[in-house]
């Protein structure tokens, strides 16, 4: 069941310094500090799941600093508020980078993880673990970007072949008039091209984080769908499928992973009953699953809910932490950058990372998941 989230680790507006893990290590680079630099949106729009990402981040590297049988290594994670502002998260990643982080980290958003990438590049920086970036950041050019999540048209060809096996044909997309909502579209008419579907029947541009989406509304209600694929933040999601119902709609919505399903459950309330959403990590809740033991065993020991955003941010930090690990005894950049090349396969516990992955990435598992009304989430 989502549960409202009883309080997180971070103060919104604050610079932190946190530091995590739980592996048998092998040889690492001794009484090093590792600095990971994270831009977030601590404030803003996409705060709550800025916030739960990120503190799931601080919960792997407390985590790991705090071992008895610590491998003499630990990490230092530094997280800067960008207020979801690619401007902001420039600013900040050459920050980060100045003041000597080793590796830009969880950067939130499509228009700031591209802004942070590119500063990345410019300063030979490897750029870790982005949080809904575009599939332009899977390309061979951006050798120095390492992804933890499936790429969104993994999340769109998913979402699309659910829509073809129920013979759902007539498709439409309503997504947010930025960076996110573009990418977004373009993965569902990819998706839709590979498999042979009808072009979409309707697509529409609504303001960022705004409940202003009255003419998509009438534009796309017009065109009858059978099922609304969505690229947008949840107050602008819980807007449009509240507006749509009104309207007399009885069809299927679809949400990409970004729109934060536990702050959609909070902005909707029982409202959400069918409302489907694609999730690119375990439940957060599935003690079947190694990882998530292990990160359930962290939480216990803090106020905070478990979360599919903050299992993310969990997973990520992680993810890293063995990347480390695999640079041997003497670490750099180019060692560390070469040992995150060959985890293309990484079992994280239960749950596999390809961190090479490409556009298409069709062998990683993502659930689309249904809500009832209850909150209780069901495969």
């Amino acid at each position: 069941m989502l549960m409202p989230r009883r309080r997180t680790l971070l103060q919104a507006g604050v610079a932190l310094t946190v530091t995590s893990a739980g592996v048998s290590w092998g040889q690492a680079p001794a009484g090093r500090k590792i600095i990971l630099g994270q831009s977030v949106p601590l404030t803003g729009a996409a705060s709550e799941i800025g916030l739960a990402f990120a503190a799931g981040a601080k919960l792997y590297v407390d985590a790991f600093n705090g071992r008895k049988n610590a491998p003499g290594w630990t990490f230092e994670l530094r997280q800067l508020d960008d207020g979801y502002d690619a401007g902001r998260a420039a600013a900040n990643a050459r920050k980060l980078l100045a003041d000597g982080a080793d590796v830009l980290f969880g950067f939130v958003g499509t228009a700031s993880a591209e802004a942070g990438a590119a500063v990345a590049r410019s300063e030979n920086a490897i750029f870790f673990a982005p949080f809904a970036a575009s599939d332009a950041l899977r390309e061979a050019t951006s050798n120095h970007v390492f992804h933890v999540r499936p790429g969104m048209t993994d999340e769109a060809f998913k979402m699309v072949r659910h829509c073809a096996t129920l013979g759902q044909s007539r498709i439409a997309v309503v997504a947010e008039d930025d960076p996110m909502g573009r990418a977004g579209l373009a993965a569902v008419n990819l998706a839709i091209g590979e498999l042979k579907l009808p072009p979409l029947v309707a697509s529409a541009f609504v303001p960022v984080n705004s409940d202003k989406v009255d003419a998509a509304v009438a534009s796309v209600f017009k065109a009858q769908p059978q099922a609304i694929i969505q690229v947008s933040l949840f107050n602008t999601t819980a807007a449009f499928i509240r507006k749509m119902r009104k309207a007399g709609y009885g069809g299927t919505f679809m949400n990409f992973s970004a729109v934060g399903i536990d702050p959609l459950f909070t902005a909707l309330g029982n409202e959400i009953g069918g409302v489907v959403v694609s999730q690119v990590v375990p439940s957060p809740r599935s003690t079947t699953t190694p990882i998530v033991r292990e990160y359930l065993a962290v939480l216990e020991n803090t106020d905070q809910s478990p979360s599919y955003e903050s299992l993310e941010g969990f997973i990520a930090a992680k993810t890293l932490a063995e990347a480390v690990r695999r640079t041997g005894k003497t670490f750099d950049k180019a060692r560390l950058q070469s040992a995150m090349a060959t985890m293309t396969d990484y079992d994280v516990g239960g749950f596999r990372i390809n961190l090479r992955a490409g556009t298409r990435d069709s062998a990683r598992a993502i659930d689309l998941v249904t809500i009832r009304p209850d909150g209780k989430v069901v495969r």
